[in-house]
């Protein structure tokens, strides 16, 4: 049962805090006392959470920069300016969500349009704290956090496929037919840095093509495919020193077994099992075929795998809060569902979600188009011009729970053009429309 409290009444004084649950801390000289409690608020995986009370730690950083820290742990609202705690935040291994409003899904609502200059439709999408950027063309343009302000900057990349914010200022951004992850600076529109790989150790090869992208506290994922499709890995780089860290998921084709390395065009990272997820499929002589695996980015070593070959995924997603997989099947558009916590158990198996369809339906794919994204604690499917949203509710009296669907923007006349693509920041979810010039905001009203 969760610990309430009530507010002090004036004149009254307030119950005294147990010397057991203080934990003093000093930072850069500068003593600081706050309570086990307060310290939990910055998550189960971060360096606060875990300190002793009783005894002083201490940590050489800026103690101003610490003292907001303390009083967003305390009061849980975000500081004027969000983005100067953003290294405090990896530095003490802190969810930079911890910065952002809170995010309410079922108060969501279509708020405005957000156009978008030229000819070319939006082809990726990317939502950092509070900023929206949206590749369109070989340009990207952003919005800031008031989504009053826009700039936009042209990229020596043909058409934009991925895109993914690291700072307010810098985004990467990767093309699925033209090599190396652009670290673009938004302010300046110059291109700080590119970041490649090579199939062969003396880098006689041209760099590889960006098939997708990804981040944790510590690292970009950057999933790379050979320029002759021959070959592919999935590197990590430091995000402070964009050095490569390490390659995982390294494959070659042999001869004509295209379906021994399909590249990984979705990332995910679980940081929660500290493990990333990958998937790709391929269509090829045996039909289409793909894989799901969760990486152990340490070891290298695939610690689960999920042929795909009956129904395979039309797109998956990790949702962290839920502790699962979920993915929606390309014939039978079906949401399905996979327990992390039974992984390496035996008993992990997909799990269908709502009424199962019979499988394909007059040889359609029926999840065809369909894309699905995580955020917070629910999962988000497009399908068509709508977009359903599955959330976790306890059963009453039953000690259990169950995965429950929601329908958001429904239309009658269905005027609008089906979605192809879905981020999320801050508050919003943001939405582009097949052959639209435009990104459409929906905002929660807390």
């Amino acid at each position: 049962m969760a610990e309430t409290s009530s507010p002090a009444i004036a004149g009254e004084s307030q119950p005294s805090i147990p010397t057991s649950s203080i934990v003093s801390i000093n930072v850069g000289g500068e003593l600081f006392q706050t309570t086990t409690q307060t310290l939990s608020a910055a998550g189960a995986g971060s360096v606060l959470a875990t300190l002793p009370a009783g005894s002083v730690s201490f940590f050489d950083r800026d103690p101003s920069l610490f003292s907001s820290l303390l009083s967003l742990l305390r009061s849980s609202s975000p500081p004027a300016n969000p983005s100067d705690l953003l290294p405090e935040l990896r530095f003490f291994s802190i969810d930079p969500l911890l910065l952002l409003p809170k995010f309410d899904p079922f108060s969501l609502q279509r708020s405005l349009l957000l156009p978008l200059h030229g000819r070319n439709h939006p082809s990726a999408l990317a939502a950092g704290a509070g900023s929206i950027h949206v590749g369109h063309g070989g340009k990207i343009t952003t919005f800031d956090s008031t989504l009053s302000r826009r700039a936009t900057v042209l990229t020596p990349l043909p058409a934009i496929d991925s895109l993914l914010s690291i700072s307010p200022s810098l985004v990467a951004a990767g093309a699925s037919d033209f090599p190396s992850v652009h670290l673009i600076n938004i302010p300046s529109g110059h291109v700080n840095q590119t970041l490649d790989w090579s199939p062969t150790p003396l880098n006689s090869s041209p760099p590889s093509i960006v098939q997708a992208l990804t981040s944790s506290l510590d690292h970009l994922f950057a999933s790379f495919e050979s320029s002759r499709r021959t070959s592919n890995a999935i590197v990590a780089f430091d995000l402070n020193t964009f050095t490569p860290a390490t390659e995982i998921a390294r494959g070659e084709i042999y001869g004509a077994e295209l379906d021994s390395a399909i590249p990984a065009t979705k990332l995910k990272w679980v940081e929660s099992l500290k493990l990333l997820m990958a998937a790709g499929s391929h269509a090829g002589p045996s039909g289409l075929t793909g894989n799901i695996r969760l990486w152990d980015v340490r070891s290298g070593a695939a610690v689960w795998e999920s042929p795909e070959k009956v129904d395979c995924f039309a797109d998956v997603t990790v949702c962290d809060a839920l502790l699962g997989i979920f993915k929606i099947g390309l014939f039978s558009g079906d949401v399905f569902f996979m327990d992390l916590r039974k992984i390496g158990s035996g008993e992990s198996s997909w799990m269908c979600l709502g009424d199962q369809r019979k499988g394909i339906v007059n040889g359609r794919k029926e999840g065809n188009g369909c894309r699905i994204e995580s955020y917070g604690n629910q999962v988000f499917v497009s399908r068509g011009e709508e977009v359903e949203m599955w959330s976790s509710v306890s059963m009453a009296g039953a000690g259990e729970k169950v995965m429950k669907k929601n329908l958001m923007g429904k239309t009658e006349k269905h005027d609008r053009n089906r979605i192809v693509h879905m981020a999320f920041g801050c508050n919003r979810m943001v939405i582009a429309r097949k052959d639209e010039h435009c990104v459409e905001v929906w905002q929660s009203s807390c």
